[in-house]
């Protein structure tokens, strides 16, 4: 096969695909019935001249009629005068009318049948029309109502074109949500951790120093409990409301100084 056989094929087939996929099967149905009314409009138009026509020959024959009736009435006349030339030439001109009036007689007749052919084609095609017109709109029905269903089971199956681009821009929109949310997260951690400075307000240091200071507080007590449950040493007790506060030691009552005061060498408080 030569190249330009090839490229011929390969352009044919690329440019059946893109008609087949242009292509609308109900658009084609409406225009194909266009066209056969068209076609039954010509042939009413064809029934309509050919009647015509045959009217037309029947007033010419009427005419010719009169006017044979008028030269045998003139003939008549002639012979009652005794004029026998006029008459001969009344019956001359008569004899003349009478081969007219066959040849229209016989194009009548011819037309009058091709007018009842006409005719009946033209009530044939109506009646093809006619069931043409409604296998179309059942045709027609039957195509929306599949490509309906389609829709709808593409949209349901979430294969279609404009289904897929919803669901991308739903998981594109979600993806920032939860961007968003570790991103404020991680903000208001390093907030809390003096890391990063709130600007929006007036600085605390003090509150700040006894956050952290909590902080570690709160990081202590949980090393302990740890501690105690690996038998490290004792979990740090926690005061219940409810139990009574512990007696401090009566010398340290009456001497609350030696307490809080080291005893100094020699005795000397």
């Amino acid at each position: 096969m030569s190249v330009m056989k090839r490229m011929s094929m390969i352009f044919k087939s690329k440019a059946n695909k893109a008609l087949d996929r242009m292509e609308d099967p109900r658009e084609t149905l409406d225009y194909s019935y266009q066209r056969q009314l068209e076609m039954l409009q010509k042939v009413r138009r064809g029934v309509a001249d050919v009647a015509t026509s045959r009217k037309r020959l029947e007033l010419q024959i009427q005419q010719l009629e009169q006017q044979q009736n008028k030269l045998t009435e003139q003939g008549k006349k002639a012979l009652q005068v005794g004029r026998e030339d006029l008459a001969r030439e009344a019956l001359t001109r008569r004899s003349g009318l009478d081969g007219q009036l066959s040849d229209l007689r016989q194009q009548y007749t011819n037309l009058q049948g091709e007018e009842e052919k006409l005719t009946l084609a033209s009530q044939r095609l109506q009646a093809k029309v006619d069931s043409f017109r409604t296998r179309k709109e059942t045709i027609k029905a039957t195509y929306t109502a599949a490509e309906a269903q389609t829709k709808i089971n593409e949209a349901f199956s979430g294969i279609s074109e404009e289904m897929g681009d919803v669901g991308l821009a739903i998981q594109r929109a979600e993806e920032k949500t939860e961007t968003m949310k570790a991103r404020a997260g991680a903000i208001d951690e390093l907030l809390a951790s003096g890391a990063l400075e709130d600007f929006s307000g007036p600085r605390d240091d003090i509150q700040a120093e006894l956050d952290r200071v909590g902080g570690g507080a709160d990081v202590e007590l949980e090393l302990q409990r740890l501690k105690g449950e690996l038998g490290q040493g004792e979990a740090p007790k926690q005061l219940d409301p409810g139990a009574p506060k512990p007696q401090a030691n009566p010398q340290q009552a009456q001497h609350p100084q030696q307490s809080q005061w080291p005893q100094q060498p020699g005795g000397q408080g």
